[in-house]
């Protein structure tokens, strides 16, 4: 998607933050621009308009970011990045269970978050080119589920389940790599498209995300295995 078509929406409280975000955004091509600075603002821009990104501050006057992002979630799939001070796992992990997928924490250079959604609308471009370009591959069958990529759906024990766009997009990665242990900085840069982790625990909410959904058991994964000290991999059991 050219970053001119993007609709990116920001969210936070803090009006310098918000111009400065917008200023750097403009500079890079960027023109589709929605801002809001209470939940309320941002949930009804949610309701109107198809996003491409969201940037959500965690601390709002009204709402909290995480509470936010759960009822984002009643309505998008979009990418949603945190932008926080704080910074402990508990925070983070928070974030990633409200529906999140990734995070910044402050004071941060807009640079980065620039390329952060450079990063993951390139990314999604690329995996519809792909879907495109390899129609005899873009379903996966599991004896348990299936993950039809072309829909952009998973089908578990033949019902539909919602899933948040990056976890998708981790399952379908793991998907084209079955039986491929992938390590947690090879999944970070492939599937998030940055070149360095922000956060360990990134990738392994991400997974557990994942199990919760396909496996029968998700404390006792048998699809999607963690292979000690090398990372994870995704196998096709026989029926």
């Amino acid at each position: 998607m050219e970053m001119k078509q993007a609709h990116i929406l920001l969210v936070d409280d803090e009006q310098s933050i918000l111009q400065m975000v917008e200023m750097v955004m403009l500079k890079e091509g960027f023109q589709n621009i929605h801002k809001a600075t209470t939940g309320h603002e941002a949930l009804q821009i949610v309701k109107a308009t198809p996003l491409d990104y969201i940037v959500l501050d965690v601390m709002l006057p009204d709402t909290n970011g995480f509470d936010l992002c759960k009822k984002i979630r009643e309505y998008t799939d979009v990418h949603i990045l945190f932008l926080t001070a704080k910074v402990t796992d508990f925070d983070v992990l928070t974030g990633f269970e409200s529906g999140g997928d990734d995070y910044v924490t402050k004071p941060f250079n807009p640079l980065e978050i620039i390329a952060r959604m450079k990063a993951h609308l390139k990314r999604m471009d690329n995996n519809k080119i792909s879907i495109q370009r390899s129609h005899n591959k873009k379903i996966h069958v599991f004896d348990h589920f299936t993950v039809d990529e072309e829909a952009g759906e998973l089908i578990v024990e033949g019902e539909p389940v919602s899933v948040p766009a990056q976890v998708f997009l981790l399952l379908i990665y793991f998907c084209k790599h079955i039986n491929q242990v992938l390590s947690k900085e090879q999944l970070f840069a492939s599937v998030w498209g940055y070149d360095h982790m922000a956060d360990d625990n990134t990738v392994m909410v991400h997974v557990r995300r994942i199990r919760e959904r396909i496996e029968p058991n998700p404390s006792d994964p048998i699809y999607l295995l963690t292979v000690r000290g090398l990372g994870y991999k995704l196998v096709r059991r026989k029926s």
